[in-house]
């Protein structure tokens, strides 16, 4: 049997879940043709479906090193493989490899664009992403792509005039109005209302595409104040987000008490001369975005985006891959490791990022779940929690739709309180296991009075206040989270939350949130 014959035959195994026998044919493969590039491919996804982590990252490492070549489909994996072990520094060094050897075909430049923006490049992905399209003008999957980088670089009204183009092509895909309804403020003269629910009434959607169509008409009728509608929309969008998800309140209950029993050494000292990483933690939609953008327009520091680089480490050094930033096994497996080489092993994953400032920001949010490891590996670190009104942060969750394997707590109103009064719990039991690790950053204060805020902040960090902290304007670097276009609107202090016109929809969840922080904290509760 040819060896492209048998690569699908184990590839076939593979999907039907009989995961031994496509070991024993690739395997096969491999001895006698060590060095084949697709076999290796393979072995390093079977691994990975098979939870073996550092073997699935060494056979990537290995497809790497022997790649010849450059045929689309091949080259496009390693890349993701790359990218799905936070191997950022060698998916860039390939790139710079591809885009110099002649003859790349335009779906390859779209696979280094999506990448790059992954990697917080939307500058370098938009010059890939052109190069395809000077191949083929009219490829759709490069115009979306396209797009999208231009959202992340506040390129808005070219964005606009793109996705528009690509909608009248391929009006069926959610993901394109979703993306239009963010890019302004819909007027009564100017949106897409009445095609967005001509797409919806159409049947054969499937929840994701349902998904993007709904959230996409909330945003529009909000612009408009039809409350009324956006409200119908918003709880279309939700339920269709929530079928799609595997998600247990219980799960994360017991997540939460596992991080809270974890044995910790709070005393390490700090090692001096290291760069200083500074970790903006809390809820998604807290503003942790607005945090660093200001941080970033200091001369000491650099704004590196949101980065997995740390949950990467904590994965290798447990040999085990979660599904999101820890799990029950991880934290299991993490009561004897070895720190100071994680802390090692997260410095020089990120060095590649990072210039001649001393310091850098990490704004993960969900990074408040790593804390007790953060602490212990990176003692030098900062960590900026943003706090953010109950209210006001969960329904700026519950109006975003996020990736898949993200927040998945957000699209049920009894699910959210209960995840957000557990996220409260756990930073109060951070700050009584690091005293004095954690500085609390309030939102509102943020925006309210963004100076005051940002000395404080800063002297926490070691830095001094720097006037253009403030200057959001003058800031050109790309944002790639979903405040992308948000952030660039400046500091907005609103004189009514963003909630309010949907009081009456959001009931459950104001009395699931006392319920869940009266459990967690005793009445009264904190902000209650």
């Amino acid at each position: 049997m040819k060896v492209a014959d048998r690569l699908n035959a184990a590839k076939k195994h593979i999907e039907s879940g009989n995961f031994a026998e496509a070991r024993k044919i690739n395997a096969s493969i491999l001895a006698a043709r060590p060095q084949n590039t697709a076999a290796l491919l393979q072995a390093s996804r079977l691994e990975g479906l098979s939870g073996r982590y550092r073997l699935a990252r060494e056979y990537a490492l290995k497809a790497l090193a022997s790649r010849t070549g450059h045929e689309s489909g091949g080259a496009a994996f390693l890349l993701r493989r790359l990218q799905a072990f936070n191997l950022g520094g060698e998916a860039m060094a390939l790139i710079d490899v591809l885009e110099a050897t002649p003859g790349i075909a335009p779906p390859l430049y779209d696979a280094i664009g999506t990448v790059l923006n992954q990697l917080n490049q939307p500058e370098r992905a938009l010059q890939a992403i052109d190069k395809g399209l000077a191949l083929a003008p009219e490829a759709i999957e490069l115009k979306l792509t396209r797009a999208h980088t231009l959202v992340f670089l506040g390129r808005f009204d070219e964005a606009e005039r793109e996705m528009d183009a690509c909608m009248r092509r391929v009006p069926e895909i959610g993901f394109g109005w979703w993306t239009l309804s963010r890019l302004r403020k819909q007027r009564p003269d100017a949106n897409h209302v009445d095609a967005l629910r001509a797409q919806i009434s159409q049947s054969g959607h499937n929840p994701a595409n349902l998904a993007f169509l709904a959230y996409a008409l909330h945003k529009e009728l909000d612009d408009l104040g039809d409350y009324e509608g956006a409200t119908k929309a918003l709880d279309m969008a939700c339920r269709a987000k929530r079928s799609q998800l595997n998600y247990s309140d219980a799960e994360t209950t017991q997540l939460f008490a596992k991080l809270r029993a974890m044995t910790v050494n709070a005393t390490i000292q700090s090692e001096a001369g290291t760069r200083t990483p500074i970790f903006i933690v809390g809820m998604h939609r807290s503003g942790t975005t607005l945090l660093e953008q200001m941080l970033d327009g200091h001369s000491k520091v650099r704004g590196l985006g949101e980065l997995y680089e740390f949950t990467a480490q904590m994965r290798l050094a447990t040999d085990h891959w979660c599904k999101g930033v820890v799990d029950a096994t991880l934290i299991e497996r993490a009561q004897s490791l070895d720190y100071a080489a994680i802390g090692k092993g997260y410095l020089d994953s990120v060095a590649w990022r990072c210039g001649q400032e001393p310091y850098f920001v990490d704004k993960l949010p969900s990074n408040f779940l790593n804390i007790g490891f953060i602490c212990q590996a990176l003692p030098q670190a900062k960590i900026l929690h943003m706090v953010r009104d109950p209210m006001e942060s969960c329904f700026s969750n519950l109006r975003e739709l996020f990736s898949d394997n993200t927040n998945q707590y957000s699209y049920n109103q009894n699910e959210l309180a209960t995840f957000f009064a557990a996220y409260e719990g756990l930073m109060a039991h951070w700050h009584r296991a690091f005293p004095g690790r954690i500085h609390d950053v309030s939102y509102s204060a943020l925006t309210r009075d963004p100076e005051t805020t940002l000395r404080t902040a800063s002297a926490f960090c070691g830095l001094d206040f720097e006037p253009d902290m403030l200057a959001l304007e003058a800031s050109s670097r790309g944002v790639t989270t979903a405040s992308a276009v948000q952030v660039r609107q400046g500091v907005v202090a609103l004189d009514k939350p963003r909630w309010a016109p949907y009081a009456t929809y959001l009931a459950p969840l104001g009395d699931a949130l006392r319920h869940a922080r009266r459990q967690t904290w005793g009445a009264p509760s904190p902000g209650a």
